[in-house]
């Protein structure tokens, strides 16, 4: 137990918590340094907030946006997640924040119209009420729920493999902020910029390296570990990018809860020698 955790999800956005449980469960942890990372919205850190006051436990300012990044030689468009941390001036994040939650909300429309001649009926209603009636709360996560509430398939990542993961028929792609934007605005809100779980996108091993060469390129700060489960001929090669190009690392847990049981809330992975922490920059 390192006790960071600068990836964490609640259930403002995907997560089952509610900001102030996943701060009781970070306690009981022992971690001491949270970072709530809800997808494309800042919505829960006040209440996080609150609930750590008078706690020994610092919560950090977090959110992974969804970004999107691509190869010029293919101009095939691929789908990325940066966690932003620590802002000092949250507005400009805020601003493209709230463009994205309106990208969210029309997607996940879109997917729920195109479920329907796959499914034979209408679960968008269904899916609003996991997100007290906010559309822009609405992920994937929550329409993979309902598909195995209302037994179309067994599990959530059925509802993936079947329908709506890419190159599936319901699938819609989150047209959201271009890579290097995303890194330039959470700059202006003085704040860093991690690439999010690099190893997790279904990227050739070629892929990956250019995903990181370009993340640095385009002034990104540091990268976030695999975790433990991973081959170590992997996390091997996300050392070496690392360390090639000057960049600092983060820890996270990429915690959601109850639906994703496996995924401990504080199992992060630990540095490796000369491997400098993005939060030893933390004001």
């Amino acid at each position: 137990m390192h006790g960071v955790d600068l990836h964490t999800h609640s259930n403002i956005s995907d997560g089952t918590l509610s900001p102030g449980e996943l701060v009781s469960a970070a306690i009981q942890q022992g971690i001491h340094t949270l970072a709530l990372t809800d997808h494309d919205t800042m919505d829960g850190l006040a209440l996080a907030e609150q609930a750590a006051q008078g706690q020994d436990l610092k919560i950090i300012s977090g959110v992974e946006i969804s970004s999107q990044w691509s190869r010029p030689a293919t101009k095939k468009n691929y789908g990325v997640h940066i966690v932003a941390l620590n802002m000092q001036n949250p507005e400009p994040l805020q601003k493209a924040l709230d463009q994205q939650k309106q990208i969210r909300a029309e997607r996940s429309k879109q997917i729920c119209e195109l479920l329907v001649p796959l499914i034979g009926q209408d679960i968008y209603a269904e899916v609003l009420a996991k997100v007290d009636q906010v559309p822009d709360r609405v992920t994937r996560t929550h329409i993979a729920k309902t598909l195995v509430e209302k037994g179309i398939v067994t599990r959530s990542q059925q509802a993936f493999d079947k329908y709506i993961k890419e190159g599936k028929k319901a699938y819609v792609k989150f047209d959201g902020l271009g890579l290097e934007e995303t890194i330039q605005v959470i700059h202006a809100s003085g704040g860093f910029a991690v690439l999010a779980h690099p190893t997790k996108y279904d990227l050739s091993a070629t892929n990956i390296r250019y995903l990181i060469e370009i993340f640095a390129k385009f002034g990104g700060d540091a990268v976030e570990l695999p975790p433990a489960i991973e081959p170590a001929s992997t996390r091997q090669m996300v050392d070496r990018m690392i360390a090639e190009h000057g960049l600092k690392v983060s820890i996270g847990s990429d915690f959601h809860g109850d639906h994703m049981p496996w995924i401990k809330l504080g199992n992060v992975p630990s540095l490796k020698p000369g491997q400098v922490g993005i939060w030893e920059s933390f004001c």
